[in-house]
């Protein structure tokens, strides 16, 4: 038992078995004891003491990270390596399933506002305003809309930007690009672009992707109340317009899109005939439809598998379709 005195006065006693080196100075020893209180050290500066007191604590460097330690702390390291790995790879989608179809509409709305300002921004803001094109436009997205069972909350309009795109955005908007309209031979081509844009909000992609891509604690914190919020939708809204579908996210709108297709009657490969077109020639250059919506020869391959003779009426007559390839003719691209 080792005793601590000053003055003549005891001030503790400590079991060798439970004392334990402590971190020191060079030329210093600094003990503690496990049954002492927490902070409790004992620094002993005599060589020949402190020589002493080594030869008699059998467990002294029993808390040094010693080889046993180190690789305890490699073992640990790894597991937390493969934890992280497990979550992003696993938990996280799993978490954006679930929390997807919680977010309010009302905040999904909010989201959808600021993220149109951003689109708006980034593409010139003007929405194509010809009143013949935009009755055509109108029909075809209500045809669509309402064969797949969407509600009238849907906007969707025509932006004079050259590049050849379309998107959907939160809250139920969904955009055509001129660049893209330009390119298209027939309604069905649009047809069928506006459809599978029409999936990705039927499915909520956009709120499973944000929250996919690190937008969980701006959710968190606008839904709680943890942050003003302002900052948060500018932040996810960005991402929105930046970001990409999954695999399966786009596999899932392709199906929603034969199958609209379908029900109205009309082919589901010129969809991807007009994809096709449009990255076969400008590939690479710039942001285009083949950004967010990446092509596949297996995609390409299930539409043509999937095909079916049309049945149903036209969704455009020929001067529709005339009207709709015009309607930004009034806007300067």
């Amino acid at each position: 038992m080792l005793e601590i005195s000053q003055d003549g006065q005891k001030l503790a006693a400590w079991s060798y078995a439970d004392i334990r080196r402590a971190d020191s100075p060079p030329g210093i020893l600094r003990l503690s004891c496990l049954s002492a209180p927490a902070l409790a050290r004992l620094e002993i500066r005599d060589a020949a003491t402190a020589a002493d007191v080594i030869s008699r604590c059998g467990r002294l460097d029993e808390n040094a990270p010693g080889q046993r330690g180190v690789g305890g702390i490699i073992g640990w390291s790894l597991a937390a390596v493969v934890s992280i790995i497990a979550v992003v790879l696993f938990g996280v989608p799993l978490a954006a399933d679930r929390l997807a179809p919680l977010i309010p509409d009302v905040f999904e709305r909010r989201l959808g506002d600021v993220a149109d300002k951003q689109v708006k921004t980034l593409f010139g803001g003007t929405v194509c305003d010809n009143a013949a094109g935009q009755l055509a436009f109108a029909k075809l997205v209500n045809a669509l809309r309402a064969t797949a069972g969407m509600d009238t909350s849907v906007q969707s309009g025509v932006l004079a930007t050259q590049v050849p795109n379309a998107f959907a955005l939160p809250g139920g908007r969904v955009y055509l690009f001129n660049g893209l309209l330009a390119k298209a031979e027939n309604a069905d081509e649009i047809a069928g672009v506006l459809a599978h844009e029409l999936g990705h909000l039927r499915h909520r992609d956009n709120m499973r992707g944000l929250i996919y891509n690190g937008g969980t604690s701006f959710l968190i914190g606008l839904l709680f109340g943890d942050i003003t919020g302002s900052s948060a939708l500018v932040f996810a809204s960005r991402t929105l317009v930046t970001a990409s579908y999954s695999r399966e996210a786009e596999q899932n709108a392709d199906s929603f899109a034969i199958e609209t297709m379908h029900r109205l009657g009309r082919p589901a490969k010129p969809m991807g005939e007009l994809i096709f077109r449009v990255t076969g020639k400008e590939g690479g250059k710039g942001l285009s439809i083949a950004s967010n919506h990446p092509l596949t020869e297996d995609r390409m391959a299930r539409m043509s598998r999937d095909d079916r003779p049309a049945s149903g009426p036209p969704l455009l007559t020929p001067e529709e379709w005339r009207s709709l390839k015009a309607i930004c003719d009034s806007n300067k691209i």
